[in-house]
């Protein structure tokens, strides 16, 4: 089993390098971390559909998710392969987990947000454990959208040997420190993300140079040019096992 999974995707420019990226072909299941999908903020229904029509199979998401009202329905719908964390309080739409049939093994995707520096949600490390106790899998994937390197590689080192892939997202930068964990998960700090390489973090340095020079609040739009796909591309053998990885790097 070839399984891609791909950082934030910011804007337009995002998306026409992952469309360019999936042409090839040749993962049996790609999730992409879409909450800055749309105009590098939040996503919406026909956004996410475009994602989907390009191979896209599970979408992941991030503090970001509800910046679209028109997702709110969207998200609650019963068959949606739009995930929302599944530590964010109770009461909102949509689901924080998805299970599905690959290459003949059940495969879950976890969606979980953390809690340092990004705002509140309930404890990722309680609900990993309840989720997992309750939902088995042949093969789990997590993407935990979270700022702290620390609370992401604390959560990873946690769930070390019950997953097989842990991959941080939202700081858009890509980190040098895959590695297999000590009980054979596969664990990267964060996948950084797909867009304009001509930006900071996928929007415009202009108008980012400006806000630090000035310290104003200013309006961030997407960059463009130059775009590259980051992620991760890990293969499985029959049980579900990791047995080689490599990092994506490219531009598109």
């Amino acid at each position: 089993m070839r399984i891609l999974l791909l950082g934030d995707i910011v804007g337009s420019p995002g998306r026409r390098a992952v469309a360019r990226f999936l042409r090839d072909g040749g993962w049996d299941l790609v999730v992409a971390n879409g909450e800055n999908a749309s105009g590098g903020i939040g996503i919406t229904p026909g956004v996410a559909d475009d994602l989907f029509s390009s191979g896209v199979r599970i979408l992941t998401s991030g503090n970001h998710i509800w910046a679209h009202r028109e997702i709110l329905e969207y998200i609650g719908g019963p068959a949606c392969r739009l995930l929302r964390p599944a530590n964010m309080p109770p009461g909102n739409p949509g689901r924080g987990f998805a299970v599905l049939e690959v290459c003949g093994l059940s495969v879950m995707v976890l969606n979980l947000q953390g809690r340092v520096f990004i705002g509140d949600s309930d404890c990722p490390f309680r609900t990993a454990d309840r989720i997992l106790d309750s939902n088995p899998a042949d093969v789990v994937l997590v993407d935990f959208h979270a700022e702290a390197t620390s609370e992401k590689e604390a959560l990873g080192r946690y769930l070390d040997g019950r997953v097989a892939l842990f991959a941080g997202t939202h700081t858009h930068v890509q980190t040098a420190d895959m590695r297999v964990l000590p009980k054979g998960t596969v664990y990267v700090t964060d996948l950084g993300m797909c867009g304009s390489t001509l930006g900071v973090i996928g929007v415009r340095y202009e108008e980012v140079r400006e806000r630090f020079l000035t310290g104003r609040p200013s309006r961030l739009t997407v960059a463009e040019g130059l775009e590259a796909v980051c992620g991760i591309e890990v293969e499985l053998d029959g049980a579900g096992k990791p047995v080689s990885q490599r990092m994506v790097n490219e531009r598109v």
